[in-house]
């Protein structure tokens, strides 16, 4: 039975964290900083992420469904844990358990969010026997 969980969606399509980088130069230094689409994402994000008045403690599962407006995209959740800290909670090494499914939804992108605290052994028998 789950207890304590916090549901939501956010409106939009995530960048992916992989592809969300790009080189610029600071005088004769090169950098690495967040592309454009991954900042205007995380503006989103934060504008639509619940604010839980108690962050989740311990053992984290997130359950997500990530819907892209186009089949091109590589499911990548990263970026989305990566902004629900400080929001949902403190960090995302919390996240002990994760399903991430991917949707196609041409007229609505968004991400299906449920975060729930980690209640007995979520691993199968036979991957403990490995």
């Amino acid at each position: 039975m789950i207890s304590n969980y916090c549901q939501f969606v956010i409106e939009g399509e995530p960048a992916s964290k992989s592809n969300s980088r790009k080189i610029v130069s600071f005088g004769k230094r090169p950098a690495l900083i967040k592309s454009e689409k991954a900042r205007n994402y995380e503006k989103i994000f934060q504008s639509q992420c619940p604010s839980l008045s108690e962050m989740m403690e311990g053992d984290l599962a997130v359950h997500m469904k990530i819907f892209y407006a186009s089949r091109r995209p590589d499911l990548d959740e990263s970026l989305v844990l990566d902004l629900m800290q400080g929001f949902i909670y403190k960090n995302d090494r919390q996240v002990k358990h994760k399903n991430v499914f991917w949707g196609l939804d041409k007229e609505r992108p968004r991400c299906v969010i449920r975060v729930c605290p980690i209640e007995g052994d979520l691993i199968p028998e036979y991957l403990e026997a490995s």
